[in-house]
C-alpha cells in the first residue's frame, strides 16, 4: 500500500468525521447543545457548542494538512504521464519545413558627392 493510498484513506475518514460534526451542529444556536437540557447535565450547553465548534476547526486543519501532504507524497504513477491529444495532433499534421524567403537584395544607394 502506497502512501497516497494511506493519505486518502485517512482524509477519507476525516472527511466523514467532519461531515458528522457538522451536521450535529445547528446553524441557528440548537442542534446537539438544545438536546441535552440545562446545564446540569455534563459539561451544559455552552461547553458543547466550544467543543464542536473546536472540532470542526481541528479537523478541517487535519483535512488541509492531510491533503497538503498527500500531494507532496503523489508520484504520478497513477496517472497517465504520455499525452494521447499531441501524439494525435503530431501524427495529424506532417512536419513541412516552412517554405524559404528568399531575401531580397536592396540595390546599393549611391552617395553621389558634389
Amino acid at each position: 500500500m502506497s502512501t497516497f493510498s494511506i493519505f486518502l484513506v485517512l482524509i477519507t475518514i476525516v472527511c466523514f468525521l467532519l461531515i458528522v460534526v457538522i451536521m450535529v451542529q445547528n446553524p441557528k444556536g440548537g442542534g446537539l447543545s438544545s438536546t441535552i437540557g440545562g446545564s446540569q447535565m455534563l459539561g451544559g450547553v455552552q461547553k458543547t457548542t466550544d467543543f464542536l465548534d473546536k472540532s470542526t476547526w481541528t479537523l478541517a486543519t487535519i483535512l488541509i494538512a492531510l491533503i497538503l501532504l498527500s500531494s507532496l507524497s503523489f508520484t504520478g504513477s497513477l496517472s497517465d504521464t504520455d499525452s494521447k491529444i499531441i501524439e494525435k495532433t503530431e501524427a495529424a499534421t506532417p512536419s513541412v519545413p516552412a517554405p524559404a524567403v528568399p531575401a531580397q537584395n536592396a540595390p546599393a544607394a549611391t552617395n553621389s558627392a558634389k
